[in-house]
């Protein structure tokens, strides 16, 4: 799968990700750009799957008839996202078009 992290994410998660191409938002360009927008542009640039931390996206977006999946997690701190690897990993892996997926990787403040 072609897997896009959001800017609010750690750099680090790019590599741990395995099996995936990964890029990030940065690397593409797309950084700043609001969500609706980011979801258009990575579809359109074959992305099958955005991993972000804005909790909010899935309320802000319709993902009726998108052939690109949200993968949110909970936490954006690498000390925490590290642990929570196969979690992030499953939901990737288990994505659908059109659908959001929520990864609870604890309290985001720790």
């Amino acid at each position: 799968m072609r897997v896009l992290l959001d800017e609010n994410l750690p750099h680090k998660l790019r590599t741990s990700l395995v099996g995936h191409e990964v890029m990030t938002a940065s690397y593409m360009g797309w950084n700043g750009i609001a969500n609706g927008r980011l979801l258009s542009i990575a579809e359109r640039n074959g992305i099958d799957v955005l991993v972000t931390g804005d909790n909010n996206i899935a309320y802000q977006q319709s993902m009726a008839g998108r052939t690109i999946s949200v993968v949110t997690l909970s936490a954006t701190k690498w000390m925490i996202l590290q642990s929570k690897l196969p979690e992030i990993q499953d939901a990737i892996e288990n994505a659908k078009p059109g659908s959001f997926h929520f990864v609870d990787c604890g309290d985001p403040g720790e």
